[in-house]
């Protein structure tokens, strides 16, 4: 018999419209750092490659916005480290304040799964941070796999954390897709040999499109594009 089939999904941009709680922990942080705040749309471009990458896109974005009202030139109250630990200590207990699923996005996760599908998440999300969201919403018992940008010794676009991540759920290379809507994302699934499907909904670009095996306008359409691609 043939390995089950699995189904990898990002989780930002992807099952999960999480703007607004990042964009307003970014202005706390920008706040305890008395710098200028900046809207949602701006911390919307900055999300896609981890934890750090954002806080250090949030504060050169605060720093900039500081030198164009002082012309001063401003150092940091703590380290960039000390920064990234801050963030997560503001944006972990209200990962879900605000953030939403998707629409469609669970009754798309439990036709999958009917349909006999794997379910796995490969975010560059920190893995506590992840866990805390799908038990938020109910659904960690769909996934067979969480894996985090903390999980393994590389996150995405490196195809070992999307690796790990089948791995860990039990998937075979040849029988997996993953489902995202950045470039780490399709970074991650063409390095490693899996097909990739792109979340139009999401944050990334359009022209990601056409580099990809597949696309969905909406979570409703992700199992017949996944079908479509990887036949029972």
């Amino acid at each position: 018999m043939s390995a089950p089939r699995l189904a990898v999904f990002d989780m930002d941009g992807t099952l999960l419209d999480s703007v607004p709680d990042l964009a307003a922990c970014s202005r706390e942080l920008l706040e305890i750092c008395h710098l200028p705040p900046l809207t949602d749309a701006d911390v919307r471009t900055m999300i896609g490659n981890g934890v750090p990458t954002l806080v250090q896109r949030v504060l050169n974005a605060g720093r900039e916005k500081q030198k164009a009202i002082t012309a001063q030139p401003y150092m940091l109250p703590f380290t960039e480290s000390e920064a990234v630990q801050k963030f997560m200590e503001l944006y972990t207990p209200r990962a879900t304040c605000l953030s939403r699923l998707f629409p469609g996005t669970q009754q798309a996760l439990e036709q999958l799964k009917d349909a006999g599908w794997l379910l796995a998440v490969c975010t560059n999300k920190p893995e506590v941070a992840a866990r805390r969201i799908l038990d938020n919403f109910g659904l960690t018992s769909l996934f067979a796999a969480i894996g985090g940008g903390d999980s393994f010794a590389a996150h995405k676009p490196d195809p070992a954390h999307l690796l790990g991540t089948i791995k860990q759920a039990g998937g075979e290379v040849a029988r997996s897709v993953m489902i995202g809507d950045m470039p780490p994302d399709y970074g991650a699934a063409t390095g490693a040999g899996v097909k990739f499907v792109f979340a139009a909904w999401g944050y990334g670009s359009s022209a990601l499109a056409a580099q990809a095996d597949g696309q969905a306008a909406s979570m409703a359409e992700i199992p017949s594009a996944l079908h479509a691609l990887l036949p029972a």
